[in-house]
């Protein structure tokens, strides 16, 4: 199962299948054609604009409930820019952040799934995007990463304490913005063009590769 905010969602309620087109049906496509003997039942839940405590409000019925073997997380940039998009928005303190996250975990971890963490990431794109109503340029990017790097590190923190498995993105797309510019992963710096959800996808099925994390067959 794959649940956290836009990034994961990308429309997947319109789509065939219910994945989407970003990285989990990249992933999902992959995983069929190199393991045609070893079919899996791939989920999305993931809802765009959510932040944890949105999660955490759906949790039994979008994740608990379904029961899953392997669970994927990618949420925090709605946390790390609430306070500037949402017309009640504050700055999320860490602290809330990550007991909220936690709160996500540890069922999971008590029901013996198998959990994979995706760090948030903010590209350092150039120029102003609108986001929503907002108009995001230097400054807002900025302030946006000095929120986002202590959530990172409880993201990180988290992981060790489940034993869960992370994916850096936030390290893996600096990077490959280093080489190729930020836009060309993600143009507004958050959301991930055709090229970073592959990046995206390539990563997770690194990890599902690793000892010790294996998607159960039925």
């Amino acid at each position: 199962m794959f649940t956290g905010d836009s990034i994961t969602d990308c429309q997947r309620l319109e789509s065939e299948g219910g994945l989407g087109f970003g990285y989990p049906l990249r992933v999902a496509g992959e995983w069929g054609l190199q393991h045609p003997d070893r079919p899996v039942a791939w989920l999305n839940t993931a809802h765009g604009g959510d932040k944890v405590t949105d999660l955490e409000a759906r949790w039994q019925t979008d994740v608990l409930d379904a029961r899953p073997d392997v669970v994927s997380i990618r949420v925090g940039v709605n946390d790390m820019g609430w306070h500037t998009l949402g017309p009640k928005g504050y700055v999320i303190p860490v602290e809330e952040f990550a007991a909220g996250y936690d709160r996500l975990l540890a069922p999971l971890a008590e029901a013996g799934a198998k959990l994979i963490l995706i760090e948030p990431f903010l590209l350092p794109i150039h120029g102003v995007v609108e986001a929503g109503a907002a108009l995001i340029g230097e400054e807002e990017r900025r302030e946006w990463r000095i929120d986002l790097d202590p959530k990172i590190q409880a993201v990180r923190n988290l992981a060790r304490r489940y034993g869960a498995h992370l994916l850096a993105a936030d390290g893996m797309f600096a990077e490959l913005a280093a080489t190729d510019g930020p836009e060309y992963w993600a143009a507004d710096g958050v959301h991930p063009t055709p090229a970073g959800h592959a990046a995206l996808a390539a990563a997770w099925l690194r990890l599902v590769a690793w000892p010790g994390l294996t998607i159960p067959i039925d």
